[in-house]
């Protein structure tokens, strides 16, 4: 089971609202040392504050990242640029030690290109819809593939809450852009996207209970 501490994580600027939170849904009023599971930050915080907790303890910055390649995989399909397909790759490569640092920089590098060419594209394009569930894929596989050997511990917890955010987005892009393609209607279209997001976060916090056990 992984742990942190409430004074690791005060040590790393809590946002206040968060922050009071878990305290309340601990019992306690101040931070200590007590081994705190991740598994129950997620049950009183939520997936968002506990994904940001990740930063606070890069010494498991390979399950951190594994769970952003992770959610880079569930909107694979909506990549549509093979450099964001091989960021991935290399980006798993280097969370088992099979790729170096430089590696892991440049397929970052070429991931956000791709991303930035699909932007571009979609100034062009009348689907947005379909355009920006690409873009929101392709930047999941940037987030997970990280910063450079030098960073990469620290960073790879930003990059898990980062991908797991775009993947989500993608998701719910890629629903409403479904939706929008069997009737114009907005509610469809909204209801369309808040199927997808709540799908996917759901899925997102089962898997990482998987990481952390819980």
């Amino acid at each position: 089971m992984i742990t942190t501490t409430l004074n690791r994580i005060r040590e790393h600027s809590p946002c206040q609202n968060g922050w009071e939170k878990l305290l309340k849904g601990l019992g306690k009023t101040k931070p200590d040392d007590e081994p705190l599971p991740f598994a129950k930050i997620l049950e009183i915080n939520g997936l968002y504050d506990a994904l940001w907790c990740c930063r606070v303890e890069p010494q498991y910055a390979k399950e951190w990242r594994l769970f952003a390649i992770w959610c880079a995989r569930q909107v694979q399909h909506l990549m549509t640029d093979q450099r964001s397909l091989d960021a991935l790759d290399v980006a798993e490569r280097y969370a088992n030690g099979e790729a170096i640092g430089d590696e892991l920089a440049a397929a970052r590098a070429a991931a956000e290109a791709a991303t930035l060419d699909a932007a571009r594209a979609a100034a062009w394009d009348a689907a947005w819809d379909a355009r920006a569930a690409a873009g929101a894929a392709g930047l999941t596989a940037a987030w997970a593939a990280t910063a450079g050997a030098a960073t990469a511990r620290a960073a790879a917890g930003t990059a898990a809450w980062d991908a797991a955010e775009a993947a989500a987005r993608a998701a719910a892009w890629d629903a409403r852009a479904a939706a929008g393609a069997a009737t114009a209607g907005a509610a469809a279209w909204d209801a369309a996207w808040d199927a997808a997001w709540a799908a996917a976060w759901a899925a997102q916090k089962k898997k990482f209970l998987e990481i952390v056990g819980g």
